[in-house]
């Protein structure tokens, strides 16, 4: 069946949200509805997520480039890493409670948990893909700007390589080095989803989840550093 569109008033909301007014409305629909509905690729949101990667990626890592103009190619890319990340993609998604809108087949209920995570991130990609085709690239980046810019200048937002630090921590507290074991993968070819558990002896094992193995490998090395109070948890710095 296919899912109902959105109501005049749930575009005024995201268009508000947005900042920006569409010309064709069809793409918050498609933007806004998982394949779960049962609808045609051509009217849910993957090929979108696929564009609106892309997109967020350009701008932040412009963003960077222009705002940390002594930083050297590691620092930027660290950085890049956690704003573009499933994570960071999720909060915004919660800062405009997106999950009010998006349409999901019977089998995905609730949208607002740890699990449906990765769901509001692609969302959010999806969003940034339809501001891209209906106006353009300055419409995208400006969007991006409004919500990644603060995020952009946290401090946690420079922290170092997560694996090289719980190494470091690892070989100092124990003599031993993390392991990394991939648990899963999934997801279409050009858009996979890798699970990865970080095992440390001594040490209660974290898992990570990501669109790469070695951005699986960072999220799963990023908990156990905030577990053991090495670095603090992001959401404790808020």
């Amino acid at each position: 069946m296919k899912p109902r569109s959105l109501s005049t008033d749930e575009v005024g909301q995201l268009e508000t949200a947005l900042g920006y007014k569409f010309v064709d409305k069809q793409w918050l629909d498609r933007a806004l509805t998982h394949a779960s509905t049962g609808s045609a690729k051509n009217a849910n949101y993957e090929r979108l997520e696929f564009l609106g990667d892309r997109v967020l990626g350009l701008c932040v890592a412009e963003l960077l480039f222009t705002t940390f103009r002594s930083a050297e190619e590691g620092e930027l890319s660290v950085r890049l890493n956690q704003l573009v990340s499933a994570d960071s993609c999720a909060m915004v998604a919660d800062q405009l409670e997106l999950h009010r809108f998006i349409r999901t087949g019977a089998d995905v209920k609730k949208l607002t948990g740890k699990r449906m995570l990765n769901v509001r991130a692609d969302v959010v990609e999806s969003l940034i893909a339809a501001l891209y085709l209906d106006g353009g690239l300055e419409v995208a980046r400006a969007f991006i700007l409004r919500y990644w810019t603060d995020r952009a200048t946290k401090a946690d937002a420079a922290r170092r390589d997560a694996k090289t630090e719980l190494q470091e921590w690892a070989h100092a507290k124990f003599g031993v080095t993390p392991v990394y074991r991939v648990d899963d993968r999934s997801g279409p070819d050009h858009d996979p989803r890798f699970t990865v558990t970080v095992e440390i002896k001594g040490v209660a094992p974290e898992t990570g989840t990501d669109r790469s193995k070695r951005a699986a490998e960072q999220v799963a090395a990023t908990r156990i550093l905030e577990r053991e109070g090495i670095w603090q948890s992001a959401s404790a710095a808020d």
